[in-house]
């Protein structure tokens, strides 16, 4: 039977062993360093519900979360939020994001200038994108410099950054168009202003009232890598976890190559196939010895570390109503916060009539403030941070906290990072037949993503091993 080792057993890992498990005959190995499954992917008990420790819901205008859960029995679990509105802390005031815009980009120019988010001028200035001439889109570039370009500083600074930033916790100056918000480069590939490529798409692509936008799980997203774990156990895959890889090696056998993992304090454990879904520093030290190219290029993506504070508090110590889903806070502010999820708000499963649940998130790539603070004072310094933005009375204590730490957990995708990845995987198809990486470092963040990249991949596995068996 021809086998395969995936190294890496968080959405991505667990999703490409069920893909190839569901497929094809084939023994499956998952070697995972941390004590448990899922990766960042977990749920804890808080304050008395299953409360999650960093991603709580994912896409629903994408398929493949929505697929997987219903392939593993889980469709009965999915809820959607009781809320789509959602606020940005502006000149001292939490002030509703304007409805009908794509990533932050407004399409209802009317709608922003009621919102107060921006300027009279600023508002105008975003008008000029309707009849500012320019040639359509060719090569990618940052998000900052298309959209200061076309609608001005104050929407991309006030609107657009903080929700691409509270997505990867990055610099949406440098932050790739390809990558990280392919709805514009789609909206401006044949014609120049922005806005009106993007009302075009969502003439075309307008979902029916009532659709959500977001999916959950109503006993947290880690249902569904604990459906996956289960899934490949009954179908006779071995998991190892507390397991560290620390290299792979190559060898020939005749005309083909096998392969080698070496697991620190373990034998290495030998494979027809390799799968990498691990994060590009974990990646670039295993293929340093038999891809150093790309290990070398994949060694040098830079990765953001973030923090998230779960908070029970009584209801009555919150000065105002929590009539929305959260609220996002610009870097301009200053605050070490960078936005906080009212989340027994946003789930209905989740809602409590003494206390709410709030998940506030503190961390950027060049701030780092948040991650030096022990775990009192960062409680300390984001509860004066929800006293100044949702007027939370900070005398009153927190019936319950909970501090999720998370280095080097989000990849930065700088301008032409796609291009990158089509290289490194031609590379490695090249140099490494047979072993095929992925991971939110590569074609993107979110849990559809990371199931798709798994589907990809699992695929590329399976064509290999034909090849190998023909």
């Amino acid at each position: 039977m021809a086998s395969v080792v995936i190294v890496g057993g968080g959405i991505s890992g667990l999703a490409a062993a069920f893909e190839l498990a569901r497929h094809r005959d084939v023994e499956i190995t998952v070697v995972e360093a941390d004590s448990r499954l899922g990766g960042k992917i977990w749920t804890t008990p808080f304050a008395g519900r299953p409360v999650d420790c960093a991603a709580d819901a994912f896409l629903a205008r994408v398929p493949e979360a929505i697929e997987l859960c219903g392939e593993l029995g889980l469709r009965e679990q999915l809820v959607t939020p009781a809320t789509s509105r959602a606020f940005v802390y502006c000149d001292g005031a939490l002030r509703a994001f304007p409805e009908r815009t794509v990533l932050g980009v407004p399409t209802d120019l009317d709608t922003l200038a009621a919102s107060g988010l921006v300027s009279e001028e600023g508002v105008a200035r975003a008008a000029e994108d309707l009849t500012m001439p320019g040639e359509p889109w060719r090569g990618d570039e940052s998000v900052g410099a298309l959209v200061r370009r076309r609608l001005g500083d104050e929407v991309f600074e006030r609107l657009v950054a903080p929700l691409l930033s509270g997505v990867n916790a990055g610099d949406a100056d440098e932050l790739s168009v390809e990558a990280g918000a392919p709805q514009f480069a789609e909206a401006v590939r044949d014609q120049p202003s922005l806005i009106a490529g993007l009302r075009e798409q969502l003439a075309h692509t307008r979902p029916d009232p009532g659709t959500p936008v977001f999916y959950g799980l109503s006993t947290g997203t880690q249902a569904l890598t604990d459906a996956l774990a289960r899934e490949l156990g009954r179908r006779g895959a071995r998991i190892v976890t507390g397991a560290r890889a620390i290299a792979v090696d190559r060898h020939r056998a005749q005309a083909t190559s096998r392969f080698a993992v070496r697991v620190a304090s373990a034998d290495p454990i030998e494979a027809d196939a390799v799968v990498l879904a691990t994060p590009d520093f974990v990646t670039a030290e295993l293929l340093g010895g038999i891809a150093p190219g790309v290990a070398a290029e994949l060694s040098e993506v830079p990765y953001a570390s973030v923090v998230m504070v779960t908070l029970a508090v009584p209801r009555l110590a919150i000065g105002r109503p929590l009539d929305g889903s959260g609220f996002l806070v610009p870097r301009a502010e200053g605050l070490l916060l960078t936005g906080c999820s009212w989340a027994s708000s946003k789930w209905a499963h989740l809602d409590d009539a003494e206390v709410a649940v709030l998940r506030a998130s503190a961390g950027r790539f060049d701030d780092r403030r948040a991650l030096e603070l022990d775990d009192a004072d960062l409680v300390g310094a984001l509860v004066a941070d929800l006293a100044t933005t949702m007027a939370l009375d900070p005398s009153v204590s927190p019936v319950a906290t909970r501090v999720s730490r998370w280095p080097s957990s989000l990849p930065q995708f700088h301008p032409g990072h796609l291009e990158r990845v089509a290289r490194w995987r031609a590379e490695l198809d090249t140099e490494c037949a047979g072993l095929t990486a992925l991971g939110a470092g590569w074609d993107g963040l979110g849990i559809p993503a990371c199931i798709r990249q798994a589907r990809a991949a699992a695929e590329r596995t399976r064509r290999h091993l034909d090849l190998l068996t023909s």
